[in-house]
């Protein structure tokens, strides 16, 4: 009898402390403005993990944190069921985020990479892939030259052992910084990209999400555009071959929904299911995101997801 296919997801990505802003206004210049604020463990790969492996996933997050808060972000990481490759930065802080949420929802953001800017091949090892089943790759770590040669490495040992990779373009800032073609070529290895609407668009030079899909998808081989409130595609060889609406959210705070998205849709997938199946189940986890603060799973029952149990049965049988 031959061995279960290894369905271990390994994301590599950064770990960033989010303080999270809510306010109804815009903020008043050279005064203070009234606002909620809360301090949360966030980053794009952190939280894709955490709610991964809050999926039921098993997960491993390669990152760099610093000095700062690096042993509560490995804590943190832990309880939420990942398992951290967390290296510690001696020399400098952790990323941080200060995250301006309006009455929408909608976020504006104030950006420091700390030491999630500086992970590179040293903090790479070839075991990291044992037992793995996909590599997911957040472009953030893309964005600065030790981190480009950190995808580069995993990207062709993933190919090595045969395990497919996705990547999430992250920004469409810093993704137009570093540019559209070079992103393309950058990221050739891998078979599903993980774009929002806006970044499909960019990346494709297409002005609609469906033919952007297409144009990506035949390019990786499979495009999954997250669409927010319409739900998400799918398109596998330059056809959109499933689609799933979102389900009714109260809109809180944006902050992490596309990592909860991508964490759904690929915890799904590595249980066993249908393209149907995982985009319903990255918009499921989408929406729950949206109606809390910050960017990672709350404790709690998600009953909206169970069905990824079922799932992971029909893959062993």
């Amino acid at each position: 009898m031959s061995a279960p296919p290894a369905t271990g997801l390994l994301v590599i990505g950064d770990v960033v402390t989010d303080v999270v802003a809510l306010h109804d206004g815009p903020p008043a210049t050279g005064t203070d403005t009234p606002a909620d604020i809360a301090l949360r463990p966030g980053g794009s790969g952190a939280n894709t993990a955490s709610w991964a492996a809050r999926l039921g996933a098993d997960t491993r997050l390669l990152a760099r944190a610093g000095y700062d808060t690096g042993d509560w972000h490995a804590a943190e990481l832990t309880k939420a069921g990942v398992r951290p490759h967390l290296r510690i930065d001696p020399e400098r802080p952790s990323a941080v985020v200060i995250a301006m949420v309006d009455a929408s929802g909608e976020r504006s953001m104030l950006t420091n990479r700390g030491a999630s800017g500086h992970i590179g091949v040293d903090d790479w090892a070839p075991g990291l892939l044992d037992g793995v089943g996909h590599l997911h790759l957040s472009a953030y770590t893309m964005f600065a030259g030790p981190g480009l040669e950190l995808a580069r490495l995993a990207m062709r040992e993933a190919a090595g052992r045969g395990v497919p990779v996705s990547v999430d373009p992250a920004s469409c800032g810093p993704l137009r910084e570093f540019g559209r073609e070079r992103f393309l070529r950058e990221t050739a290895p891998a078979s599903i990209v993980i774009p929002n609407q806006e970044e499909a668009l960019l990346l494709s030079g297409a002005s609609d999400p469906d033919t952007a899909g297409q144009v990506l998808s035949a390019r990786y081989g499979t495009a999954v555009v997250k669409l927010g409130a319409d739900g998400a595609l799918l398109a596998r060889g330059g056809r959109i071959v499933a689609r799933a609406p979102a389900p009714p959210a109260a809109v809180i705070d944006s902050t992490g929904a596309g990592d909860a998205f991508a964490a759904g849709f690929l915890a799904a997938t590595l249980a066993g299911g249908t393209p149907e199946e995982a985009l319903r189940t990255g918009c499921e986890a989408g929406a729950m995101a949206v109606a809390q603060v910050g960017g990672r799973p709350k404790s709690g029952n998600f009953t909206l997801l169970t069905p990824i149990a079922g799932l992971r049965r029909k893959l062993h049988h």
